[in-house]
């Protein structure tokens, strides 16, 4: 068995918080087990520089950091430059949150979502998503009762997972340790209705097969369906 006497294909327990901050246009604490996500949106009143004057789309962007102590072992913070890593994940965490939303309708705002990991455990970029998505939610949700937005610009709401084989194993929402002895890692991305967003799958040994990725795949998407009905309660 897991920890916490988990199955294979059980998520560790979930749960968002909402209204975590004072300032920010949405707030959310995220908890995958022990990995603690606090995510935040901010609402700028202009565009990106980089962006047309005649284009009349929103934008909206994403920060990741890991704070010193949410490991281990101290990491140093990311002052001047940040690494591939939090690179990467930062264009994931806008990327994923830009495709359920209609741009168009958000115009000239800049959204930024900020993902501050203060307990690491495996997940953090599929938790950082998902507290995303409400913090990004709530925000909306303010502009639109302000008189700011017309209509509401969310397409669907989105969910993400992480789920890796460890031997013959499929092993959904893998911990640290787990993650760290996979032969296969995956990050699974997918809208309410089962449209997907990103499906990364990486084997770090030998190659798997297609039925393995297909299976991986299933239980995953059930288990986000699972996330994505929380939501609505909290």
């Amino acid at each position: 068995m897991r920890k916490n006497n988990r199955g294979n294909r059980e998520h560790r327990a979930v749960k968002f918080t909402r209204n975590f901050t004072k300032h920010a246009s949405g707030s959310v604490l995220v908890e995958f087990g022990d990995t603690k996500v606090i995510t935040t949106a901010s609402v700028e009143k202009k565009k990106p520089k980089w962006m047309e004057s005649d284009d009349n789309r929103g934008w909206i962007t994403a920060e990741y950091s890991l704070l010193p102590s949410a490991t281990n072992t101290r990491c140093s913070r990311e002052r001047n430059k940040v690494s591939g890593r939090t690179h990467e994940i930062q264009r994931l965490i806008g990327r994923s949150l830009r495709a359920c939303v209609d741009l168009g309708k958000i115009p000239d705002l800049t959204i930024t979502i900020d993902a501050d990991v203060i307990q690491a455990d495996g997940g953090t970029r599929t938790a950082s998503i998902c507290g995303g998505y409400l913090a990004l939610k709530d925000a909306i949700d303010k502009l639109i009762q302000s008189g700011e937005l017309k209509e509401n610009p969310i397409i669907e709401p989105i969910g993400a997972i992480s789920i890796g084989l460890i031997g013959d194993d499929i092993l959904l929402d893998l911990d640290y340790d787990e993650d760290s002895h996979a032969g296969v890692d995956s990050n699974v991305i997918l809208t309410k209705s089962g449209k997907i967003i990103d499906f990364q799958t990486t084997a770090e040994g030998e190659p798997y097969s297609k039925d393995k990725m297909i299976e991986m795949f299933e239980i995953a998407y059930q288990a986000i369906q699972d996330i994505i009905s929380i939501y609505d309660n909290v």
